[in-house]
């Protein structure tokens, strides 16, 4: 009976989680549009970070607690899952275009950031120290990270390279503010729910705190851009589903990675198990660029540039992949 009572904590802990993400995300996007920031710029950072906000709540509550495992295992269980699973499972339901500039520089950033990810974690390799991400390595992700952001200012300012345009919703200043307290409220409770009862399954399944960061908390803060990409495929607008996940990605390693190294009183331990995590994640990527390399090109009807398009044949390997991932994380763990 105490495990139904943790199952269903957990569960409502991610509900409250993703619910106080949207409330917050809708609430400083208000307020934003008040002081007559442009949709484009409020879609690029506010609405964004939302995305990661789930992921970068519960690592920091990880990280105070000293849960080293759980934060690099949420950040790649995510990155996995939204590669492999959100582009897998939206791919087979209907074929996904991809914008050229996602396939010529995002992607190929995403693949430079692991890389980077395993230099910084496997410090012995390079300095003869014992493996972790310190708060010098935090900083350093941090620094990457502002670089992203000006980059998609700039190109912001293209609005050929722009997937969508984020319409944000004016309301009164009241509500906004209500929207973002209930918001922050709704994510410090979410985390802390989810953080507590996933250790408690952890123990009780013998899961170590590696997996469950990969397995179960990934795969719950990583349901609501699994719904949007299969809703949008669903109705044949899947145009922006995969600059999407591959944005996301950018998020979890450089902002909440960096966060998370930076704001904790330790290192964060690495487990040098998690290399094949890295190694999995690195692999999926690269498959996914080569895939869009290959695969189908829809030629635009009139100017512009071509799209590249992710057959169902190809998102159906990514999701077969993902599968057997997991399957041999809970058979090896």
């Amino acid at each position: 009976m105490d495990l139904f009572y943790s199952f269903a904590a957990l569960v409502f802990g991610f509900v409250i989680l993703i619910k106080g993400a949207d409330f917050l995300v809708d609430g400083a996007s208000a307020v934003a549009k008040k002081f007559n920031i442009s949709d484009i710029i409020i879609g690029l950072t506010i609405v964004s970070f939302g995305t990661s906000a789930p992921e970068l709540v519960v690592n920091i509550a990880a990280a105070w607690q000293g849960k080293s495992d759980m934060i690099i295992g949420n950040v790649l269980g995510s990155n996995i899952f939204n590669t492999c699973l959100i582009i897998g499972v939206a791919g087979m339901i209907y074929p996904l275009a991809v914008q050229r500039a996602t396939v010529r520089k995002e992607l190929p950033f995403s693949i430079a950031i692991v890389v980077v990810m395993w230099l910084l974690a496997n410090d012995s390799l390079l300095l003869g120290n014992p493996d972790l991400l310190s708060r010098i390595d935090g900083v350093i992700f941090l620094g990457l990270f502002s670089g992203f952001l000006f980059y998609v200012y700039k190109n912001s300012k293209n609005v050929s390279d722009i997937d969508s345009v984020e319409v944000i919703e004016s309301m009164p200043l009241g509500k906004s503010a209500l929207l973002v307290v209930g918001g922050i409220v709704g994510l410090i409770l979410g985390g802390k729910l989810v953080l507590d009862n996933a250790v408690i399954f952890a123990q009780y399944f013998g899961m170590t705190e590696r997996v469950i960061g990969l397995t179960v908390i990934a795969i719950g803060t990583s349901l609501p851009e699994l719904a949007t990409s299969v809703v949008a495929a669903l109705k044949k607008n899947s145009d922006i589903a995969v600059g999407n996940v591959v944005g996301s990605n950018i998020f979890n390693v450089l902002l909440v990675l960096g966060v998370s190294a930076t704001i904790t009183p330790n290192p964060i331990d690495y487990d040098v198990a998690a290399n094949f995590d890295i190694y999995f994640l690195l692999v999926a990527t690269m498959l996914l660029t080569l895939f869009l390399f290959v695969g189908t090109k829809v030629q635009p009807s009139v100017g512009g540039s071509a799209t590249y398009t992710i057959d169902r044949w190809q998102a159906a390997l990514l999701f077969v992949a993902v599968v057997g991932y997991v399957v041999y994380l809970l058979v090896t763990q």
